[in-house]
């Protein structure tokens, strides 16, 4: 990837922000022979990127009449709760903010690109694409705000395809970059403060629809009220295909599974693909959305019904997302520590019946208020981080619970009240509904402590 930002030569880059996206960029800017003025707030940050060999230089005081672009890390907000005084001094002086997405894009221009963005299920849906098209043999990389990031991809050239996970930071820092496929998924209350509010967040999850290619498609998950006027605008948009697609109903034209059997209607034939109840790694309604939206894309991209029905059987799913990790002494363990909000938690618990739920961390706006209609399925709660106290409150008398504070002990307990209570579908349900970083550097940290706590338990292993 790094040789082809050569057309950077004879310019100065800063790079706001060293983490594994800002470092990647940095080592592509190095490579190219670009003069790079590089920060982060953070010292821990900052220390990494002296330790790989970069110098580093106070953005604060730097001269931005000498600087020709500024790479800014997403995760950094620029605008709200607060304008960054560093982001501030670069629009005063004209001075462009874009993410490493956007600079991928315009060092491989004749790539084709594939962008997926959602509140819920983007990552499920990111890897899904990439299972279906590299079966066909599809040059592509994989990335973006999952896993690599954007700059440490391979350079595919003309016939290669970009399929990328897109946050609502990353499309806010975008400028030029065309999709040939743009897939939203779905909008829930997420991220409100850095967006200045649900219409904010909103606007910036359909900012994707801006960018498209002529003759693209766009696909869009209708079963959220966001969603549906977005699409309902669209509908009124030219020069390209429109997909809607829902796990609600059934959608004339749209792609659809309301009872798990993926049905395409595009053609007006209501051809019935496959039963996503069989595809073992694609558990639950919400992946039901995931499928029928990869689904569509597969299309776009001229693969047939039967060998993307064959590729959903064959996906192996995603760590940290409704992942399973044992079935000991009869009770299954699944981590979901992707399920950082609650309407994500939502879906996997509707996916299991008598539940030992792990929960908490650093809470999000609204808490688990809205979960309340699932108690039922919840035998007892294991309250974990700063969102104990909180969580506690809303479950009241409802569900039984525990104050654990660690996820050990958390584990632990579950796996003892469960072993105790003998439920012939207990299922210990790591799914927080929060952020991961009052106690652990990301979700994926979290995700990978609650397996090694499993793994050690004691106990008879299944393959169940």
């Amino acid at each position: 990837m790094t040789a082809k930002l050569a057309f950077l030569e004879g310019q100065t880059i800063a790079v706001m922000g060293l983490g594994k996206s800002g470092r990647a960029t940095l080592h592509a800017l190095a490579v190219a022979g670009v003069r790079t003025l590089a920060w982060d707030d953070t010292m821990a940050s900052r220390s990494q990127a002296q330790e790989e060999g970069f110098d580093l230089f106070d953005l604060t005081d730097a001269d931005w009449s000498k600087i020709d672009l500024l790479i800014w890390s997403p995760g950094i907000p620029h605008v709200h709760p607060k304008p960054h005084p560093v982001a501030l001094a670069a629009r005063r002086a004209g001075v462009p903010l874009i993410c490493d997405i956007e600079l991928l894009s315009r060092a491989q221009s004749e790539a084709a690109y594939i962008g997926i963005t959602g509140t819920n299920g983007k990552s499920t849906t990111t890897t899904l694409i990439g299972h279906l098209l590299a079966a066909q043999g599809t040059p592509l990389a994989v990335g973006g705000n999952l896993g690599r990031p954007a700059l440490d991809l391979p350079a595919l050239g003309p016939d290669g395809t970009y399929v990328l996970e897109l946050s609502s930071y990353q499309l806010e820092l975008i400028d030029q970059c065309l999709f040939d496929q743009a897939v939203l998924l779905n909008i829930t209350p997420d991220h409100l403060a850095r967006h200045g509010g649900m219409e904010g967040y909103i606007e910036a999850k359909a900012s994707l629809f801006t960018r498209l290619r002529e003759g693209a498609t766009a696909i869009i998950g209708v079963d959220d009220a966001p969603c549906a006027a977005i699409q309902a605008t669209l509908a009124q948009r030219s020069g390209i295909t429109l997909r809607a697609i829902s796990a609600e109903r059934f959608i004339p034209g749209g792609i659809s599974a309301p009872d798990g059997m993926l049905t395409d209607d595009s053609a007006g034939k209501a051809e019935a693909i496959i039963d996503l109840s069989l595809c073992k790694n694609l558990p639950g309604r919400h992946n039901w959305q995931n499928a029928c939206a990869a689904y569509a894309v597969a299309r776009a991209q001229g693969i047939s019904a039967d060998a993307i029905a064959a590729g959903l059987r064959s996906y192996p799913g995603l760590a940290h997302r409704q992942e399973w990790v044992a079935t000991i002494d009869g009770v299954r363990y699944v981590n979901d520590s992707k399920a950082t909000n609650a309407d994500a938690a939502a879906k996997a618990i509707l996916c299991y019946d008598d539940i030992y739920w792990i929960a908490g961390g650093q809470p999000k706006e609204g808490g688990i208020e809205t979960l309340q209609p699932l108690f039922p399925r919840l035998r007892r709660v294991f309250l974990i981080g700063e969102a104990a106290d909180q969580f506690a409150v809303t479950l009241g008398d409802q569900v039984a619970f525990e104050s654990c504070g660690t996820l050990a002990k958390a584990v632990a307990r579950a796996a003892s009240v469960a072993r105790q209570d003998n439920l012939p579908d207990a299922v210990v349900l790591l799914a927080p509904a929060c952020a991961s970083w009052d106690q652990f550097t990301s979700f994926e940290q979290r995700g990978d402590l609650f397996r090694q706590l499993v793994q050690a338990l004691p106990g008879e292993r299944s393959l169940a």
